[in-house]
């Protein structure tokens, strides 16, 4: 594809390697600028041992969509349903934490359910698959723990886990436990939390409640709450009545806190490899 759009093909190279294969090309120092995408364990690692070259990070996350009572509840199911399990939750900025306004959490749990219930693992080479299986078993399997583990601590299920494989059916959990895995972590994996709020402050301290800043999403119709929310959310972009994982590359994409530093999209990632000159000439 790359080299059909007509990209010079020594201007492009692609290396599949195991960490220690490719771990030169973070510490030679003639490569002088490091842009990882990938974990926070990996990309803070590759930052210590970057020393003293220019290292961007596009890390993790657990993103937030807030739900407030004039929203579009099944506008909202909608995406949210699809942002919470496309591509089997393998993405950094997929719906994890649902915070819905008390009010409207109910007809919103039924309609983000019925939404859910469209989607089962499928086979990706289909054009109509949504879900795909877990990049392996192994992952499957850790995903499938870590809703084991909340649903012993005393979180509700609102679907039956199940699992074949490295395919993952998608799980709702409600009343999970602080300190839980699917609550805290990135479960990188098709699982989705529901949690209640009684006005937006309160939604924004439990949104930022988070090692991660990536991208946080708000449903709402109302400005002064868009605003509110804009200022005081610790991320790097607020998304209205869109999933989180909304993206385009014309703006600045990336996070705060765990989630990495520095900015990708087409202009700003130039920015990000572009060390300024000055020059002064007196005559």
């Amino acid at each position: 594809m790359i080299e059909g759009s007509g990209w010079p093909k020594k201007a492009f190279s692609l290396l599949h390697a195991e960490p220690e294969i490719a771990r030169p090309l973070w510490t030679d120092e003639r490569v002088r600028c490091v842009s990882f995408t990938g974990s926070d364990a990996v990309g803070w690692k590759i930052k210590a041992e970057a020393a003293r070259k220019k290292v961007i990070l596009e890390l993790g996350g657990n993103a937030a969509a807030i739900v407030c009572e004039d929203a579009d509840l099944k506008d909202a199911a909608r995406k949210l349903a699809v942002a919470a399990f496309a591509y089997s939750g393998q993405v950094c900025i997929k719906a994890q934490r649902l915070i819905v306004a008390r009010g409207v959490e109910e007809p919103f749990r039924k309609a983000f359910l019925e939404e859910t219930r469209k989607l089962e693992p499928a086979d990706p080479s289909e054009a109509s698959a949504v879900m795909g299986p877990m990049i392996d078993e192994e992952s499957a399997r850790r995903v499938e723990t870590w809703v084991e583990e909340a649903a012993a601590a005393g979180a509700e299920l609102l679907t039956a886990p199940r699992r074949e494989g490295a395919r993952l059916w998608p799980v709702v959990a409600a009343q999970v436990p602080a300190g839980s895995k699917i609550r805290e972590r990135e479960v990188f994996g098709p699982v989705a939390t529901i949690e209640p709020f009684d006005d937006l402050a309160e939604a924004i301290v439990r949104a930022n409640d988070s090692r991660y800043g990536l991208q946080a999403s708000l449903f709402t119709r109302d400005v002064g709450a868009i605003f509110q929310a804009f200022v005081g959310l610790e991320v790097g972009g607020v998304i209205v009545n869109e999933a989180p994982t909304f993206r385009i590359d014309n703006f600045p994409y990336g996070g705060v806190k765990a989630s990495g530093f520095g900015r990708e999209g087409i202009r700003y990632a130039i920015n990000e490899m572009t060390e300024p000159r000055t020059l002064v000439i007196k005559t």
